[in-house]
Formats: structure tokens, C-alpha cells, sequence
């Protein structure tokens, strides 16, 4: 169905045309749009509060459906819900939320469960006065009771960093601004370590230390990354023995330890920058345990080196590279190690003892995700991690790697009373790409499904930065499925599902396989009758949202609707501009586009540059007002781009959060209005009324 069975009658808000001649390798380019380029404007916001308008009365109709949809999601929820405890160096520390309130509150109990509860954070309490809030990393000191924890109010990602006393509830005067929100503690329990960014670029490039007490503006900067293309973070090993400091580009690793102990020393190089080289490290006794794609280890590898001897030429395998099987994390312990794999797009958990013979965990669904979770104590033989698939809530279970038992701590609740796992039915199906390669799809749908091409289907994709989309619970997603919707993952290249050249084959000159993957999906769907184009919509957000972009130019005529959040689409003007927070840092993803085969491919596929005069599918398109990661102007310039464009009546809305950034909303209630409303879209188009 289309918006003519909508029946509403306004006119679009037209943004006005300046137009700007942008110049490279002597391709002239002419931005019309490009004014829309300052959040400080009149004009500007003035376009935006214009669509958000336009949206809201044309499907003000819409409310009723809304309004539904949000009850039934909130009716799932348990709002007086908790975390499993974790035992912590002595205390056991607990996240909960309490009954219709947005935000969770951090709290811990003294050596026993049945202890006093000691609330550290409550986050509904900081949050007043805000219409945006988020809490960053809590670091506790290792003497339990300094907790560094830091606020974002704005949604851009900068943090205010402070300090309090838990002993006393006092806030510290220490106020650190500007702060990633990332910090670690030195064993005195008086030094701090945290990281900062370009005010600018909000590139990460700074690593400070701060002396309890003292003035932030005398913190002593420790280290400073000149590489653009470089970000930097700062953590504190698990055992408690080593502050690390992780220098990192898509490609390249570096990293720098310091004894906690000597929080007056000097970061150590552990193995000097090596072009296309990533490692990560683990400390364990006497050695250090690396996880790194070195010699050619295309899919990571593990391996192990004395605490004294750290360069590459001392390192020895422990687990040696498999082809057919990547290496995502690794979690040591006294007389295990355990590591997290993935071979075929399903996830593996492996169990190594030290002593014995090496098991993985027993996992039978066809679709599925098992990851750890917790796991801070090295002296135990309890494993914890996290299950969870299309049709089963998430569990978190502890393992008995001795006996090879389970108990399993908690499942998520799905209340509301209708929640039967047994309802629904999940696999895996496999499209053709156009070179030939399969593609996985993880499906998901209510019992009885006919392959009739009528279902409605909600195909879900990303397809960048080496992310995989796990096939994962979703107690919003119900509302779909008992609507009779079909929920689809597309596995992309781009992602990591199928390894790591799933990702290295969607990048960079490679990266139209992202979006030509995607379309071989929707095709197989419609070929196999699960669906028809008229009942086929695609969602996307981010690099996901360049994705939404990139097929509905390249092949329109599969979706009925398509929504794209926080869209990257304008990606040639963007990735030109060195001074927008993550461009330079990102030229190992999309490329570079000072040079001009860059340029050329980018161009070839940017959404925004290749709107054509032609019908494009109804679209939703979101963005925030204060994102730092896609700006806020790159949706709003295509939306405008596709109204002058667009050969159809089809509905096109662009809303704006003028409060928020990347993430939307922040409280856990607002976030299921937004739902409701992207839901009631492919909901009306689909002709679904309640």
C-alpha cells in the first residue's frame, strides 16, 4: 500500500537553494543545500522545526496507533527490573531500575547479598532539570571508595568527569570538563587517568593525569596522538597490575602500559605501531596474552609473550590462526582460558584449560548469540556469560568449567501475559550476491507462515566497521510479529558475521558490496514468497542509514517504505571535511578522498550525491539535532535534495530530535515513544490499523 490510502493533504516544507560550487580533482560539485550546515542559524532550525511539523500533522492520525503501540511495549517491560550481581573486589555491585522511572540506579552491598545497599548513582535524580542524560564509566578505586564517573547532558558524547566519595556521599570539587568519559584509577587511589578530545574534531587524542584535589587546569598531559587517523582510550587491566593506554585506527594498533603501582612513571611502548598490525592485550601472571591478526592472521590469532619482553619478536602462539574461524575476545582465567569465536556467523564460546582437554559450549539453535559477560574474579571456575536468539528473551547463565554445569542466574521477563517462545520460529536463509557469494540472513516470524508473497516484511541491516548485528531477542520486535510481520538481519559484507574478510570485502573500494548484498536479500525474499515489494520495507541507522540511502538509488522498486535513522548519506562532502568529528580517523573505512580513486568510488555511491529524478520508496528519515557522530545536516540536506527530486507521492518525513544526538532519547520509556512511532510507520503504510 502507498500514503494515497493515508489521505492527507499538506505541503511539504521546500527548502530554499544556495547554491555552493565545491571543488576536487576538478570535478566541480554544486551543493544547493549545503547552507543547512550551521545548527546556529534562525533559518536553519526554523527548515527543521518546519518538517518535524509537517510530519506531525500528517500523521497526526496516526496517534491512536501510537499510543497502542507504546502500552503494549511498556507492558513487556518489567520496570522494577535488576542486574545479576557481580562480586567485585569485596563489594557485589547492581544495576535496577525502579517502577516508571527512565533511568537506572547503581548501587552495591558489602561482602553479602543481605548487606545494606549502598546507592551510589541514581540517575533519575541526576537526570532532573535535563531533557538529555547519560551516565559514563564508573571507575572505582582500588580501595572502594572513590567512584570517578562522568555526565553527558547535551547527547554529544563530551563528558563532565567528577569524583565521589562513597564513604562520606560526597561530590569532590575535582571537575574535569571536556573528557571522553573514559577513565582509570592508579593504585594509590589518588591519581586518576582519563582521556580527552579535539574540542573540535571530538577526535579522542589526549590521555591526562589528575592528582586528587588538585585543579584540573595542572593535570599533566601524559600523552598526546598527532596522527589524525589515530584515537586513543585509557583502562585499567583486570588484574588490577597495569593502566594501558589503547591507540587504535581501523588497521593499526599500539599500545602503552605503566605499572599502577608507579602511577608517577612513564607509559611503556609495548609494541611500536605496525602498519596493518591490530592487537589487543591481556595480563595474566607472568605474561601478557595478545589477541592480533600478526603474520598474516587474517581472522586473529593468540598469542602470548613474558611481561619483560612485550615486542613482536618475543611473541609465541597459543592459539594458532584458523581460516574458517575468527577470533573475537578472549577471557583469562587461573586454569581456563576462554574464547570467544565465531565460525559460519555463529557464535562459539571455547573453554581451554590449562590442564585437560579443550571443550566448547553446547549451542543448538539455527540462529542465535552467546557472548561473556561479567567475568572480573581470576581465580574461579564459574564462567558467566550471555545467551540469547530471535525467539529465546536473554539469559545470563553461569558455567562450571570443571563439572560443565549450568545455572542459569536470570532470563529477561517478557511480561504482558501474551509471550509464548513456543509462537515463533526462527533460521537462517541464504541469498546470491551478483559475484556469486552467499549471503545469510537471520529470519525471524510468527508460527503458520504461509509463502504466499503477501507477508510484510522489515528487513535490518549496517554492513560497516567490521559490526555484526547479532541475531539477537527484541521484546519490541513482538509487535511486529503478532501483527504478522516478518523480521530479517541481512548479514552483510562490511559486517563480521562471516569473518574477517566478510568485512575486508566491504570496505573501502570494496564497499558497493555492502549495498548490492543488501538488494540480493530483498530479492531472495521476494523470489521465495516471503514477500513482495509491496509489502518489503528496510530499515537502517547510521552506516546502516548509508546503507538505506545507497539500495533506494540503486533499486527503488523493491521497498514500500524505508526508514533511515541518523542517516550517513553525504558521504563525499563529509569525508572532504577534515574539521567533523570522526573524518580522519575513518579514512581506513571509506577511504580518502584527497585522493582522487577515493573520491571517484565515494562519489559513485554517496546517497546524497546521486539523487536522481525518479520514485523512491515512502520514507522516514531521523536525525538529532546535537549528533556528534552523523550531523544532523546530512540527513536534513537529503531529505530536501530528495523533495526536489522524488517522481512519486509517496510520503517523505524527516524528524528531528532538536534535544538529542546520535542515540535519541535517553530515558529507557522515551525510547519506546520513538519506537512506537517508527513501528506505526511501516504499520500505516502496511495498511495495519491497530
Amino acid at each position: 500500500m502507498t500514503n494515497t490510502h493515508l489521505n492527507f493533504k499538506l505541503l511539504a516544507p521546500v527548502a530554499p537553494k544556495k547554491p555552493k560550487k565545491l571543488v576536487k580533482h576538478k570535478d566541480i560539485r554544486i551543493d544547493d543545500y549545503f547552507w543547512l550546515n550551521d545548527r546556529n542559524d534562525p533559518e536553519v532550525i526554523a527548515y527543521l522545526e518546519a518538517e518535524n511539523k509537517y510530519y506531525e500533522q500528517a500523521t497526526e492520525s496516526w496517534q491512536p496507533l501510537r499510543d497502542t503501540l507504546y502500552q503494549e511495549l511498556r507492558s513487556r517491560i518489567k520496570e522494577d527490573d535488576e542486574s545479576v550481581p557481580y562480586l567485585y573486589n569485596g563489594y557485589y555491585y547492581i544495576t535496577r531500575f525502579e517502577k516508571g522511572k527512565e533511568y537506572p540506579i547503581y548501587s552495591r552491598k558489602k561482602a553479602s547479598l543481605d548487606a545494606p545497599e549502598e546507592i551510589m548513582f541514581d540517575c533519575n535524580e541526576m537526570a532532573k532539570g535535563h531533557d538529555y542524560f547519560k551516565l559514563g564509566g564508573i571507575e572505582i578505586s582500588l580501595d572502594n571508595r572513590y567512584a570517578a564517573f562522568a555526565t553527558d547532558t547535551v547527547s554529544r558524547r563530551i563528558y563532565t568527569l567528577k569524583i565521589k566519595d562513597l564513604l562520606t556521599g560526597e561530590i569532590l570539587s575535582d571537575v574535569i570538563e571536556n573528557t571522553t568519559g573514559s577513565s582509570a584509577w592508579a593504585n594509590d587511589h589518588q591519581t586518576l587517568f582519563y582521556s580527552r578530545q579535539d574540542t573540535t574534531t571530538l577526535r579522542h587524542d589526549k590521555v591526562y593525569k589528575h592528582v586528587l584535589g588538585a585543579n584540573s587546569s595542572t593535570d599533566e598531559l601524559v600523552y598526546f596522538e598527532k596522527d589524525e587517523t589515530y584515537d586513543v582510550s585509557i583502562y585499567k587491566e583486570k588484574s588490577q597490575q597495569y593502566l594501558v593506554i589503547s591507540i587504535n585506527s581501523t588497521l593499526t594498533s599500539e599500545i602503552r602500559t605503566l605499572d599502577a603501582n608507579k602511577p608517577l612513571g612513564k607509559f611503556k611502548v609495548f609494541q611500536k605501531r605496525m602498519r596493518g598490525v591490530e592487537y589487543s592485550i591481556s595480563h595474566f601472571a607472568d605474561s601478557f596474552y595478545i589477541v592480533t591478526n600478526a603474520d598474516d592472521a587474517l581472522n586473529f590469532k593468540v598469542m602470548k609473550t613474558p611481561l619483560k619482553h612485550t615486542k613482536k619478536e618475543n611473541w609465541v602462539d597459543v592459539i594458532p590462526h584458523r581460516t574458517e574461524t575468527l577470533i573475537e575476545d578472549l577471557d583469562i582465567f587461573k586454569d581456563f582460558l576462554v574464547v570467544t569465536e565465531r565460525t559460519k556467523g555463529l557464535s562459539q564460546l571455547q573453554v581451554i584449560p590449562h590442564q585437560g582437554t579443550s571443550y566448547y559450549l553446547p549451542f543448538d539453535n539455527e540462529t542465535y548469540t552467546a557472548y561473556t559477560t561479567t567475568n572480573v574474579d581470576f581465580d574461579t571456575s564459574i564462567l558467566r556469560y550471555g545467551y540469547q536468539s530471535l525467539t529465546t528473551p536473554p539469559s545470563i547463565i553461569d558455567f562450571n568449567m570443571i563439572d560443565q554445569t549450568f545455572e542459569v542466574k536470570k532470563e529477561q521477563e517478557v511480561l504482558g501475559g501474551h509471550f509464548d517462545k513456543n509462537n515463533y520460529d526462527s533460521k537462517r536463509l541464504w541469498a546470491t550476491a551478483d559475484d556469486g557469494v552467499l549471503i545469510p540472513m537471520s529470519v525471524v516470524y510468527k508460527k503458520g507462515l504461509e509463502l504466499n508473497g503477501e507477508n510484510p516484511v522489515l528487513q535490518y541491516g549496517y554492513g560497516s566497521y567490521g559490526h555484526t548485528i547479532e541475531p539477537s531477542f527484541s521484546s519490541n520486535r513482538l509487535s511486529l510479529l503478532d501483527r504478522g510481520f516478518i523480521f530479517v538481519i541481512a548479514h552483510i559484507r562490511g559486517g563480521e558475521y562471516m569473518g574477517r574478510k566478510w568485512y575486508e570485502d566491504g570496505k573501502l573500494l570494496k564497499k558497493k558490496n555492502t549495498f548490492t548484498d543488501f538488494v540480493a536479500c530483498s530479492k531472495h525474499l521476494i523470489e521465495q514468497k516471503y514477500t513482495s515489494a509491496s509489502h518489503l520495507y528496510a530499515q537502517g541507522g547510521s552506516a546502516g542509514g548509508l546503507l538505506m540511502g545507497a539500495v533506494i538509488n540503486i533499486a527503488p522498486e523493491l521497498y514500500n517504505g524505508v526508514i533511515a535513522d541518523v542517516p550517513f548519506v553525504d558521504v563525499v562532502t563529509t569525508m572532504l571535511d577534515d574539521s567533523i568529528p570522526l573524518t580522519t580517523s575513518e579514512y581506513d573505512e571509506w577511504g580518502n578522498p584527497n585522493k582522487k580513486e577515493y573520491y571517484d568510488y565515494m562519489k559513485s555511491y554517496s546517497p546524497y550525491d546521486n539523487v536522481a529524478k525518479k520514485s523512491y520508496p515512502n520514507l522516514l528519515v531521523t536525525t538529532g539535532l546535537h549528533d556528534s557522530q552523523v550531523q544532523y545536516w546530512e540527513p536534513a540536506k537529503w531529505v530536501a535534495k530528495l523533495r526536489e527530486f522524488k517522481q512519486d507521492n509517496h510520503m517523505l518525513f524527516l524528524e528531528t530530535n532538536m534535544k538529542t544526538g546520535h542515540g535519541g532519547a535517553s530515558g529507557r520509556l522515551e525510547i519506546l515513544k520513538e519506537i512506537a512511532r517508527e513501528f506505526s510507520f511501516v504499520l500505516k503504510l502496511e495498511g495495519i490499523e491497530r
